[in-house]
């Protein structure tokens, strides 16, 4: 009997991003309310964005700005983690923000164990960033995508590959 199988990955998007944190700053700089507030949102490597601006009213203003672009692009809020608002000199304020890129082991061993205490004829194994799941039966890797989509771990979660072979 053949095996299929499908991976519970979290990934995001890092074109989307780019691409959103275009747009965003394109209405931040002819926003009247962040016109000269040194607003500035940049790429920080392939995990972070950091946002910049005058002070924490108008750095959230660029938050909100940021955040209605990554939604109109696909780009899920819930992959993204804030860090603490810092403060500079002068009043100025900067966050960093994180993507979630991969499932940390704790979250993939909460949803290994999920699948186990379902009953379904389903194996779930962590292998490195993603969980794959695998069975006999394509109807209950099926119910397993609806089991899992039910829940809530705190991530974004994808499901891909999915094949028979």
């Amino acid at each position: 009997m053949p095996e299929n199988t499908f991976d519970v990955v979290s990934k995001i998007d890092l074109q989307e991003v780019s691409n959103a944190i275009q747009q965003a700053l394109k209405e931040v700089h002819t926003r009247f309310d962040l016109k000269d507030s040194k607003s500035n949102i940049e790429f920080d490597g392939k995990e972070a964005i950091v946002l910049h601006s005058a002070d924490e009213f108008k750095l959230k203003s660029v938050n909100d700005v940021l955040q209605q672009k990554l939604v109109k692009r696909g780009v899920p809020l819930k992959g993204l983690t804030y860090g603490q608002i810092e403060s500079s000199l002068g009043g100025a304020a900067k966050q960093r923000i994180t993507m979630q890129q991969g499932i940390p082991i704790e979250k993939a061993r909460e949803i290994v164990k999920v699948i186990k205490n379902s009953k379904k004829k389903v194996q779930a194994s962590i292998q490195g960033d993603l969980v794959r799941v695998s069975g006999k039966d394509r109807d209950a890797l099926q119910e397993i995508i609806a089991l899992l989509r039910q829940q809530d771990f705190g991530i974004d979660m994808q499901f891909t590959n999915y094949r028979s072979s």
